[in-house]
């Protein structure tokens, strides 16, 4: 009887937590059908079918920019319901918010719904060559001095740190190499007062430069000011502003991504071409035309969406292989299956057919709501896949712009990331 009451209260145990693991993974196969971020046009209507048992009440203080199926709803009557299809429709830009209740009362989330302009981008697929300097001197590490006396010092240990960036000295604000090494060089042997931007927050640290062999003083602390690389051009607004990579520009040492001062954006013509296999990343190889005439723009954002800035008055746009404007999709919009994007791997921009095989709303990087996978066979025999230097590279499907190449699949060449266009032109609506 005893051994009948332990094998019934293990099995108790086990169907508990059988029922604890289905109900954490349905709330998250609920949580993730639901975006928590939707964006929609102003003034279009937007058909929305989840087929879910939510109900959605929204809040708005003004109820006369909002129809619900077409239809006027008094502000204090806004509710959707999930479980059927419905038409949203508002007639001003802005913020809004929709609070979700599972079965009509158990409080599940809140989604933002955010209201904005249409917009069409000239969508690229152009190689570009990428320059820009950090706001300060950027940080990657400190290590160890030989001194004049023969011993070993570390005068930056537990001071400055990977991603500091090194704004003054002395209080005489630092652009670069250069000037931060001068106002070492001529300290004359005194302690330094060295101002350093960590994060949101200022900082100053007392250092004492060290006298090597040579007669230089040094602080031991490894340091960057500048970066340059190969892209893809995603795309330019009618306004001339542009957006490009659809990943952040990060230091190769310190994986952070880097606050720059300024950046310009170069043409380039790629020269080789390294194909992409299982484990080993393919790489464009190309030449940036860096002189004031091939100068494409100017570089004002470096995010974790990419790089953004305003187009040369100058820039030839007509070399895209899309000469019109397209509107662009957002999120909700894309579907798996077939797709396309504009790339330069043979000395002209091209469409490649790709296959967009997952979409994931609710991705928690923001550059990866989609997995796609390159389909085109002209692609694959030139590259292999996606290599770096295509990241980018636009996406579009039925007519529209609906993000860009982002990464590559180490193990599979052939697949990568992309992200959705609405995250890329949030940062143009902040410039």
């Amino acid at each position: 009887m005893h051994r009948k009451s332990v094998y019934r209260k293990i099995l108790i145990f086990l169907l508990c937590i059988n029922i604890v693991v289905l109900l954490v993974f349905t709330y998250k196969e609920l949580d993730n059908k639901i975006p928590d971020k939707i964006k929609i046009l102003v003034g279009e209507n937007e058909n929305f079918d989840f087929n879910l048992p939510f109900q959605g009440d929204f809040i708005s203080e003004n109820a006369e920019v909002i129809s619900v199926n077409n239809q006027k709803v008094p502000s204090n009557q806004i509710k959707l319901n999930l479980n059927k299809p419905f038409t949203l429709r508002l007639t001003k830009t802005g913020e809004y918010r929709i609070n979700l209740k599972l079965f009509g009362f158990l409080n599940f989330k809140q989604v933002e719904l955010g209201v904005i302009n249409n917009m069409e981008l000239l969508p690229s697929g152009n190689p570009i060559g990428i320059y820009v300097e950090t706001d300060g001197v950027m940080v990657l590490g400190t290590g160890v001095i030989n001194g004049l006396d023969g011993l070993n010092y570390e005068p930056a240990l537990n001071k400055l740190k990977s991603g500091d960036y090194i704004t003054a000295v002395n209080n005489k604000t630092i652009h670069n190499k250069e000037e931060l090494i001068n106002e070492i060089q001529n300290c004359n042997g005194k302690d330094l007062k060295i101002d350093v931007r960590r994060g949101e927050k200022d900082i100053q640290y007392s250092i004492s430069p060290v006298k090597t062999a040579d007669g230089e003083y040094k602080i031991g602390a490894w340091i960057r000011d500048n970066t340059q690389g190969i892209g893809t051009l995603t795309f330019i607004t009618r306004e001339g502003e542009f957006g490009a990579l659809g990943h952040g520009i990060t230091d190769v040492d310190t994986s952070l991504i880097m606050e720059i001062n300024k950046g310009f954006v170069y043409s380039a013509d790629i020269m080789t071409i390294i194909k992409g296999r299982q484990g080993v990343p393919g790489e464009l190889i190309g030449l940036i035309n860096q002189s004031e005439k091939n100068k494409i723009g100017n570089i004002t954002k470096n995010t974790n969406q990419g790089i953004f800035g305003k187009i040369s008055d100058d820039y030839n746009i007509t070399v895209t292989s899309k000469k019109e404007y397209m509107p662009i999709g957002l999120k909700q919009e894309v579907e798996l299956g077939p797709a396309s994007i504009l790339s330069c791997v043979d000395n002209e921009v091209k469409e490649y057919n790709i296959k967009i095989e997952k979409i994931d709303l609710n991705s928690s990087s923001p550059n990866k709501g989609m997995v796609i996978r390159i389909t085109d066979e002209g692609l694959l025999s030139l590259t292999g896949g996606i290599v770096q230097g295509m990241s980018g590279s636009p996406i579009l499907q039925k007519g529209k712009v609906i993000g860009a190449v982002t990464h590559v699949f180490i193990q599979d060449s052939t697949k990568g990331y992309g992200t959705f266009i609405e995250n890329m032109i949030n940062n143009l609506d902040e410039n």
